[in-house]
């Protein structure tokens, strides 16, 4: 394993690897990735979720890592999935939430990044307004093919710039502005 990571993120997840890497190495931090299924809560509260996570990953690897939990919030659905994305993505899908909507489609994606080292636990939120579309649009990666932001016609998965975009750069950037200053 490499050593020269400024820090690594922690996931099961590759896509998500994937994305933070692009994004923070865009800020000049160089991220590395730890494949681990981390203990999640089950909280209502996104930012809980992630704090555990980050508990857990550090204990685990003993070295600086950072985690991300996220989830989609349908205002129609009273906020549903939300923490609960991962679940209902596994169980219904992105036809299963097109199914469920009928007229308001409004939406937000919601990300939490958590840093975790020896000293401390510190976390940051992204969010993304926008709304459901009327079908799957794009070969993107979880509700990406279904989530429009607002101002922009396309949904995430059909996007190239997503990255500028997303809830995760959103939340990734504020971690960036402190990590690089702390």
């Amino acid at each position: 394993m490499r050593k020269s990571f400024d820090l690594f993120f922690v996931s099961s997840n590759n896509h998500k690897y994937q994305e933070a890497k692009s994004i923070l190495d865009s800020f000049g931090i160089d991220l590395g990735f730890l494949k681990s299924n981390l203990e999640e809560i089950q909280s209502d509260s996104l930012r809980d979720i992630a704090v555990v996570k980050a508990q857990d990953a550090f204990s685990k690897f003993k070295r600086p890592i950072v985690i991300e939990d996220g989830g989609l919030f349908i205002n129609s659905l009273d906020g549903f999935p939300g923490p609960y994305s991962s679940y209902v993505f596994k169980t219904i899908g992105n036809k299963g939430i097109l199914n469920l909507l009928k007229k308001s489609r409004g939406a937000k994606f919601v990300s939490v990044i958590t840093f975790c080292d020896d000293a401390t636990l510190q976390s940051f939120e992204g969010k993304s307004s926008g709304k459901i579309s009327e079908i799957q649009k794009g070969k993107g990666w979880g509700y990406d093919p279904i989530f429009i932001p607002d101002n922009v016609t396309k949904t995430f998965a059909e996007l190239n710039n997503k990255n500028k975009l997303s809830h995760r750069y959103k939340a990734l950037k504020e971690f960036s502005k402190w990590y690089l200053h702390k």
